[in-house]
């Protein structure tokens, strides 16, 4: 397997309850918990960070797709959010809703909503996942 990312992304947490430090090339995100589950709610919780990958994918893949067809489409507009059921088997159901800020032909729409399933995320989202943990 190939390596997607330059530069492995590194975390940290400390004494402080759920807030973690993310790093990246050049750049910190701090994640935490909201209050109501024993956070300060001073950054995103996984969750969220997640649906926001997804989220700036969507946006940058469609956005691509747009410049390179030469539509006149100023604005894309995206919203994300997810519900889990256990039953057998752990089941999430992400809903992703994209809208424009001008409107467009019902066959730009339908071909969009191709390209959206086609961003890296969704793909990632979709197929197999193996996660290899070593202490």
């Amino acid at each position: 397997m190939e390596n997607v990312l330059e530069h492995d992304i590194v975390g940290h947490i400390g004494l402080q309850k759920y807030q973690c430090t993310i790093r990246w090339r050049s750049g910190e995100l701090l994640m935490d918990e909201p209050e109501s589950v024993g956070g300060k709610d001073l950054g995103p919780d996984p969750f969220s960070t997640l649906l926001a990958a997804l989220a700036g994918c969507t946006l940058s893949t469609l956005r691509m797709y747009i410049d390179r067809k030469g539509w006149d489409i100023p604005e894309i507009n995206i919203s994300l959010n997810l519900a889990q059921e256990n039953t057998t088997e752990l089941e999430t159901l992400i809903s992703r809703t994209i809208t424009f800020s001008t409107s467009i032909p019902d066959d730009q729409k339908e071909r969009l909503l191709i390209i959206a399933e086609k961003c890296p995320i969704s793909k990632l989202l979709k197929n197999k996942i193996i996660i290899n943990t070593a202490i």
